[in-house]
């Protein structure tokens, strides 16, 4: 690992102190400075030629500020004569622009992928992208880990007798009958519909949920739109209690503290792929780490291995 590089920017700090926690490796110093007029700059404090450079930023809010921070610091590796460049993103925002769906509408998430491979990505390594098509939106290898393994070890304590996880959309489905079987319990799905960013419709549950334990999986929380329609849905068929599972908990706003709010909601679970913030502190809130799986990808990338096991869940 003495060839590693790894550095962070703003958003990334405390995601890469823990996976260079995991790979033994110091975390390299990185500057990002603004001028006068606004414009960024990044300058990486450590010697990176021939070396394997990994750059931790989750893309999130503010979004357009730490994307800019990632484009720049490849850049400087890309200049700087990096062997390979690897963009670590454990939270990769513009997924959710994936598709036309209204006329003359930007594909953001296949833009931002063209914009990280021109700066000089050679790689990318992130976790569950909203959509599975984005993953094809990168020209580069790229590496999709999942949470399902860091979330079920998480519920495996609990008496699961009567539970029963729940997709909230049909899209999701196939993710949440994978997690339901590695905990050993039936699956129901959701028929939901999107209107805009702030108006979901849940119309229909294919699955019984009726005086069971509901975990509710879903790939991130930002609004709380969808879990606000479920909850509706759920207590109409009877569910028991609700526990929340998402590997990215934006929780954009009050959207934490709306859900938490509601007395069948039990538990709020997620993963620090979205750093927490004094702001998003909840009794009800408990976040997983997946720093070590990153890390792990990281050592199999540099050394050659393969990364296929890392996204395997089907063992706890």
């Amino acid at each position: 690992m003495a060839e590693v590089r790894v550095f962070a920017g703003s958003a990334g700090q405390r995601f890469a102190q823990k996976m260079c926690a995991d790979l033994g490796v110091p975390l390299s110093p990185a500057e990002i400075t603004r001028f006068a007029n606004d414009c960024l700059q990044a300058q990486l404090m450590e010697n990176c030629r021939e070396r394997d450079v990994f750059l931790v930023q989750p893309v999130i809010t503010p979004t357009q500020e730490n994307l800019m921070e990632l484009l720049l610091m490849i850049d400087a590796a890309k200049g700087a004569s990096a062997q390979r460049i690897t963009a670590v993103m454990p939270h990769f925002a513009y997924a959710r622009s994936d598709k036309k769906d209204a006329p003359r509408i930007s594909i953001g998430g296949r833009l931002v992928a063209d914009l990280l491979e021109t700066a000089g990505a050679g790689r990318i390594l992130t976790m569950t992208l909203h959509a599975p098509q984005v993953h094809a939106f990168f020209r580069v290898p790229t590496d999709q880990l999942n949470a399902l393994r860091e979330l079920a070890s998480h519920f495996t304590s609990n008496d699961l007798s009567k539970t029963t996880v729940v997709s909230p959309d049909l899209g999701n489905a196939k993710p949440a009958s994978t997690f339901a079987k590695m905990l050993g319990v039936p699956v129901a799905a959701a028929a939901k519909e999107r209107f805009n960013d702030n108006r979901v419709e849940i119309t229909s549950l294919i699955g019984d949920v009726g005086g069971r334990d509901i975990i509710v999986l879903d790939d991130e929380v930002a609004g709380g739109t969808t879990i606000a329609a479920l909850m509706d849905l759920l207590r109409e068929h009877g569910a028991r209690s609700v526990r929340i599972a998402c590997t990215h908990g934006i929780f954009a706003g009050d959207a934490l503290y709306r859900i938490a709010a509601d007395p069948d909601v039990v538990e709020i679970v997620t993963t620090d792929t979205v750093p927490s913030t004094e702001l998003m502190a909840h009794d009800k809130l408990t976040v997983i780490s997946v720093a070590s799986a990153f890390a792990e990808a990281v050592r199999r990338i540099h050394s050659g291995e393969s990364v296929s096991a890392l996204f395997d869940p089907t063992h706890v």
